[in-house]
């Protein structure tokens, strides 16, 4: 009870209220789970980004890219070949910006679980060796704190997968759209 009271923000006094009820599963995560939720946060941060700006900025994007391509007078040239590549690469590059980092954060989750895991089993260990085995309670403690951060880093990359395959499946597509646009018929 101690360790809640000293991680409470100030302000917050929800008696037996959702935030306690949060703050005591953390707890009996252990450390690891704290980690595991700072990257969830990460991670929906930026996949919430990437969905504004392909709700939002994207359409600017193209509109501009397009706009720039269709007031070039000739578009059959080796160089005009070239600017269209580059226009499509620069637009790619934004459309894709962060995605890769999104993937290795959702790859990263089921793995801090694992280190749950392992920092749980050490502690069931530990109480072993202490108590010789006698004491089961302590032992549960353990092996809840092990479950637990595995149980959070599934769910979290799970979540990822599909927001990050989802996000991936709109870029190609408006990529793809880009692509088709700019045109070189004249």
């Amino acid at each position: 009870s101690t360790r809640k009271a000293a991680t409470r923000p100030r302000g917050i006094t929800m008696s037996g209220g959702f935030f306690d009820t949060i703050l005591a599963f953390m707890d009996k995560g252990g450390d690891v789970l704290w980690l595991i939720a700072v990257l969830l946060f990460v991670m929906w941060a930026l996949i919430f980004e990437r969905v504004w700006y392909l709700q939002f900025g994207w359409k600017k994007d193209v509109a501009e890219v397009i706009a720039r391509w269709e007031s070039r007078s000739e578009r059959k040239s080796w160089e005009a070949h070239q600017i269209r590549a580059m226009l499509i690469s620069r637009t790619r590059m934004q459309i894709n910006k962060f995605l890769p980092l999104i993937k290795t954060l959702v790859a990263l989750c089921p793995l801090l679980g694992l280190l749950g895991t392992v920092t749980g089993m050490i502690e069931v260990f530990n109480i072993m060796a202490v108590t010789g085995g006698g004491d089961a309670k302590s032992m549960a403690g353990g092996v809840q704190q092990a479950t637990i951060p595995t149980m959070a880093g599934m769910v979290a990359a799970l979540s990822g997968v599909f927001a990050n395959t989802y996000v991936t499946r709109i870029a190609q597509r408006e990529s793809q759209f880009l692509h088709d646009n700019l045109t070189t018929d004249h």
